[in-house]
């Protein structure tokens, strides 16, 4: 990431937190505040230290804290990513639910949202915070 949109992302409101392995910088995730959710950002392990649980350990300090929903938008042909987060517990949003989301809590352009996903964490799936569309509509209709 170049260190421009590095410092954006930190004025934004991302915490990054990385993870060192013999020495060196090998993992590195973000997590934002946005309010009712908090949203997992830029995830990376550098490639010759992946399937060490690097990933997983940053995951889980992140997950640690904070008690709000967790979401996570990624790219839908990153299937290696999906995957990652469905073994840690995360699942797919539909796909109405994933438009309405990536819409709310993120500043992508419309093509990004068109070729992404969304993960959401069991705390997400249990609460009411889902209803994204209904949410929105109700907005709309008391404006």
């Amino acid at each position: 990431m170049p260190f421009e949109e590095l410092k954006k992302e930190i004025e934004s409101g991302v915490i990054f937190w990385g993870l060192e392995h013999e020495g060196r910088l090998s993992g590195v995730m973000g997590i934002q505040d946005r309010g009712e959710v908090a949203l997992i950002r830029h995830a990376y392990v550098r490639t010759p230290d992946q399937h060490l649980g690097i990933g997983t350990t940053l995951l889980k300090q992140l997950e640690s804290l904070t008690e709000k929903p967790i979401l996570i938008g990624t790219w839908a042909a990153a299937f290696w990513a999906i995957s990652f987060y469905e073994k840690n517990g995360y699942t797919r949003v539909s796909e109405e639910e994933k438009n309405c989301l990536l819409r709310k809590y993120w500043s992508i352009p419309e093509r990004q949202v068109e070729t992404s996903v969304v993960l959401a964490s069991e705390t997400w799936n249990k609460s009411q915070s889902h209803q994204c569309q209904k949410r929105q509509k109700r907005s709309r209709e008391n404006q």
